[in-house]
């Protein structure tokens, strides 16, 4: 840092990411599975990823949070996402590259990425 104003540019940018993973205000939340099986999976780098895009959308009906093992070890990454009036849909083995479709298709556009989903994993 060599200035209040890039320290304060810094706190801004942080603040914003923060206010994307604990606002209780989105309808549409995006669950991340983030127990010991799923840090190792890259779980981690998942949730960046949906925080980070999600930010740059400007969306802000979604709130990002976390939890731990959603029960399907050998699946994970996994990120639930709900949206109000519509049944949970569970996203396996997911990567950071995957996230800005999701977003895209689903969060944005209402159309489920069935080729990422449990169903078609199973």
């Amino acid at each position: 840092m060599k200035s209040i104003a890039e320290l304060k540019a810094l706190r801004d940018q942080m603040q914003a990411k923060m206010n994307v993973r604990d606002s209780e205000d989105g309808s549409i939340r995006v669950v991340v599975g983030m127990a010991t099986c799923g840090i190792a999976a890259g779980a981690r780098p998942v949730l960046n990823a949906f925080v980070e895009e999600i930010n740059k959308r400007g969306l802000k009906n979604v709130t990002v949070t976390q939890t731990g093992c959603l029960g399907v070890c050998r699946l994970e990454p996994m990120v639930e996402v709900m949206m109000p009036g519509e049944e949970k849909v569970t996203y396996v083995k997911l990567t950071a590259e995957m996230v800005p479709t999701i977003v895209a298709s689903h969060l944005v556009n209402k159309q489920v990425v069935k080729e990422y989903t449990i169903g078609a994993a199973e």
